[in-house]
């Protein structure tokens, strides 16, 4: 196409320009790739648009010159605005749920409600609306939930002196898993595959005691989760940490862990102190989040073809564990959680906790 020296002079300094707008330069090029003769299916490629792009931007330099290059045409809704009434009935409809159904759809919305599937989306996302998600929640009936609670909370973020801190608990019934094909590795543009279907080769049980400043794990697999079990692992605790530290262990409400073999021993191990989280409450012990962090990363993918093979995948990933560890920081203060468990018993119409004093 036909440019004139001062034309083609100012299209240059635009694309030289380092304040110029990208979108400007990118007319200012396609109409010099024009002007040297470039086909519009070219400047597409080499430019990376679109060829009807460089068509209409062709078209409007012809008709306006340089300056066209800074008209954009006005930009507005490509769809009118629902009313504020059928706003108010979807937003109402979703928060009950539609008969012979648990939750809407937006197909199901559209048709009860005589709009269009995008409309519904619009109004569900700007009203934070998501009838496809279910959160679930358990709010603890302890009757000490806010002494449990407050004892448990000390140790995490004001710990003794001279002492240790063990977040401990069994994850039980780990299967070693192997598949029934094998399955592809992750590729580019393909993610890795795995058969759903599974080989059961039997299961173990990890025991493990997380130390709450170090972040590294002390870990022992056994075949059983029995108060047996449960004090031989005691016994590798008090193995494993210095003589004249105390040992404060954070554990559950499982029945193994109150035996009465255990606490014989316990009265014969007077620096071992146990403190139990409240009831319903397995958020407050962070081996819990060490749990799920190993299954995501070394349990839950992996291909077992033994028992023994799994139990050495489990030792492999606890030293490396405690070659690099990362403890996990307890922010929460009791108080900020006790707020947070009265605002739901509120909301469900309970009495919030009693005061302590």
């Amino acid at each position: 196409m036909a440019v004139t020296r001062e034309a083609r002079q100012e299209l240059e300094r635009l694309v030289r320009s380092g304040k110029t707008e990208q979108r400007i330069a990118l007319r200012a090029r396609i109409i010099l790739g024009a002007a040297d003769g470039k086909s519009n299916n070219a400047l597409a490629r080499e430019l990376n648009t679109s060829r009807p792009t460089v068509i209409d931007w062709r078209r409007r330099f012809a008709e306006g010159g340089v300056e066209a290059l800074d008209d954009d045409r006005p930009r507005g809704r490509s769809f009118p605005p629902l009313a504020r009434a059928k706003t108010a009935e979807i937003i109402t409809r979703t928060q009950s749920p539609p008969p012979h159904a648990t939750q809407w759809s937006c197909s199901r919305m559209a048709k009860a409600c005589g709009v269009s599937k995008a409309s519904v989306q619009r109004v569900w996302h700007a009203n934070g609306l998501k009838p496809h998600l279910l959160k679930t929640f358990k709010l603890s009936n302890d009757p000490d939930f806010i002494e449990k609670l407050e004892d448990v909370v000390g140790l995490y973020m004001n710990p003794p002196d001279h002492a240790l801190v063990f977040c401990i608990d069994e994850k039980s019934q780990v299967q070693a898993l192997d598949r029934t094909q094998p399955g592809l590795p992750m590729k580019k543009g393909r993610v890795g595959t795995m058969t759903h279907d599974y080989k059961r080769n039997g299961t173990t049980s990890l025991f493990a005691a997380l130390d709450i400043l170090k972040g590294e794990v002390i870990g022992r697999c056994m075949p059983h989760h029995r108060h047996q079990e449960f004090l031989k692992f005691l016994k590798t605790i008090d193995r494993s940490t210095p003589k004249p530290l105390d040992i404060h262990c954070i554990a559950d409400n499982y029945a193994t862990h109150k035996k009465q073999e255990v606490n014989d021993w316990l009265a014969r191990h007077p620096r071992f102190h146990l403190h139990f989280i409240p009831t319903s409450s397995s958020w407050l012990n962070l081996v819990e989040r060490w749990f799920g962090k190993i299954t995501t990363e070394r349990i839950r993918r992996g291909v077992f073809t033994s028992v023994s093979q799994l139990e050495r995948a489990i030792y492999d990933y606890i030293e490396h564990n405690n070659a690099h560890p990362k403890p996990f920081v307890w922010t929460k203060s009791a108080s900020d959680i006790i707020r947070k468990v009265n605002r739901g018993r509120a909301a469900l119409q309970m009495p919030p906790l009693p005061r302590h004093e």
